[in-house]
């Protein structure tokens, strides 16, 4: 189980503070997914970056199965469970995909297993193995390999940022699926920030995040017929390849 309470992050923005993520508080039970979505620029990735490590809050708690992780930085997180796929993915020259994945798996991947991930989002497999994560890759491409990575070990936590963003729509179906597997085997928290319908669906909950506030929690039954209503965007989907 996924507890956080009064969650806040601040930045500076010239000699000005703001806060971006404002006394924010949830949980997430074991087997869950929970799809936060809203307005642009209200704050969901940099609380996805606070639950990760990758931004330190500014106060509040994250408790992840009973243990306060709130002072772990990136790679403790990592250790105790959590699992993040960002919406720009990062770059590494002179890494191949094949040896990211056996990184992100904690152990040597055979390549027949390292395929299969790469099938299951959308790729090619053995065009891709050997390919460096550098700038030969599209934003797509970059996208999907970093879904596998995440896919690639079993989490307590998996955090994906817009997922759908970058891809084309067969290995959007595709992603859908992978999700679909997951929460079927309810063995994962899942979080997912999105606009997608399709993804919203999925959800067993829903929490609707504006101006670094909860808007909106609850039930996908409750609140989808609101956001549909109330943010009729989110039924959009971004088809760049």
């Amino acid at each position: 189980m996924l507890e956080v309470k009064n969650l806040t992050f601040k930045v500076n923005e010239n000699g000005v503070e703001r806060s971006i993520v404002k006394d924010i508080s949830f949980t997430v039970e074991n087997g869950e997914m929970l799809v936060i979505t809203g307005p642009n620029g209200g704050g969901k990735s940099t609380l996805a970056k606070v639950l990760m490590g990758i931004e330190k809050a500014d106060a509040g708690q994250i408790i992840l199965d009973g243990e306060d992780i709130s002072g772990y930085d990136i790679d403790h997180r990592a250790k105790a469970g959590i699992g993040f796929a960002f919406q720009q993915p990062p770059r590494f020259k002179g890494m191949t995909v094949d040896r990211l994945l056996s990184l992100a798996a904690g152990e040597p991947l055979p390549e027949q297993v390292a395929c299969r991930m790469l099938s299951s989002v959308g790729l090619c497999a053995k065009e891709y193995l050997k390919r460096e994560i550098d700038g030969t890759l599209s934003g797509g491409e970059m996208k999907r390999i970093e879904i596998a990575t995440v896919l690639a070990k079993s989490h307590k936590l998996c955090i994906f940022d817009e997922p759908e963003a970058g891809i084309d729509l067969w290995s959007f179906s595709m992603l859908i699926q992978q999700f679909e597997r997951i929460h079927e085997k309810k063995d994962q928290m899942l979080i997912l920030i999105s606009h997608q319908e399709r993804i919203i669906r999925m959800a067993d909950r829903i929490m609707v995040i504006d101006d670094g506030r909860i808007k909106n929690i609850g039930p996908r039954e409750e609140v989808l017929p609101t956001l549909l209503k109330e943010e009729p965007s989110c039924t959009c989907m971004d088809q760049q390849a």
